[in-house]
């Protein structure tokens, strides 16, 4: 592990275009379980029920009994040492930003200021009606929970039955397209179109460089697989970057 630790950190002191993708997996040290994982939500609810935007339409309130229990998941965690280093990366300027599937705002809060949010994120909230936005930041209380104007807030969240904002979309597959390292942390590669990114930047001639407890669909287009807690990989690496940058810069 120390000699792959010390190749990719090379790789990453050498590239000129660095771009990270974040799925579920980074956030389970900061106490949020992927959704399809062992102890996820969709073991206790239908996804397809709960989490469609034609059940939210219909009967928000059903909708709102899963968001609610989400959501105080969500504000109860912190950002762990994997969000902190990857906004470390690009505090030093070589990480130009995050695509990530997550919608917990975790690598906001550890500092990073280029995300690029696949599916959006549940830490705000819009109306149904005018539109409006409030952020969540306290548990909600009245279900489902309203608008001044009297229309239902909906998590600014991608639900099942929803397109993936075109933005986000665009700008991901761009950015894929111009890396020369994607660095790929706590995501599977089921979930498509984002599963598609690190193909899109191999494609390119991307280096790839894999984080991840087990092997995924995307290690075997990856040049470095680490295997293991990003929380515990990702400082290593950062660590050893800024110790060769600081010799390149010092010679």
């Amino acid at each position: 592990m120390e000699d792959l630790i010390k190749k990719v950190a090379r790789e990453i002191v050498d590239a000129e275009r660095i771009v990270a993708l974040t799925g579920a997996g980074i956030s389970v040290e900061s106490g949020i379980a992927p959704f399809r994982g062992k102890g996820g939500l969709w073991e206790k609810y239908d996804p397809e029920e709960y989490a469609h935007i034609v059940t939210f339409r219909k009967n928000p309130e059903r909708s709102w009994i899963m968001l609610k229990e989400m959501l105080d998941v969500i504000l109860a965690a912190k950002p762990n040492p994997a969000h902190k280093s990857l906004a470390r990366l690009e505090e030093i300027g070589k990480l130009r930003c995050i695509i990530t599937q997550n919608v917990d705002s975790l690598h906001q809060e550890a500092g990073s200021k280029d995300v690029i949010e696949f599916h959006g994120n549940n830490r705000w909230l819009v109306c149904m009606e005018c539109r409006k936005k409030y952020r969540a930041d306290k548990p909600v209380e009245e279900i489902p929970p309203r608008c001044e104007c009297g229309g239902v807030l909906k998590p600014d969240a991608v639900f099942f039955g929803e397109p993936i904002p075109v933005d986000a979309l665009y700008r991901s597959q761009e950015e894929s397209e111009k890396c020369d390292v994607m660095l790929v942390i706590g995501t599977s590669g089921v979930v498509q179109p984002a599963a598609s990114m690190p193909s899109i930047a191999k494609r390119s001639g991307a280096r790839i460089v894999e984080i991840n407890p087990e092997p995924t669909m995307i290690t075997p287009i990856a040049d470095y697989f680490l295997q293991g807690s990003a929380a515990k990989i990702l400082p290593r690496i950062v660590e050893e970057v800024e110790t060769l940058l600081g010799e390149k810069h010092g010679s």
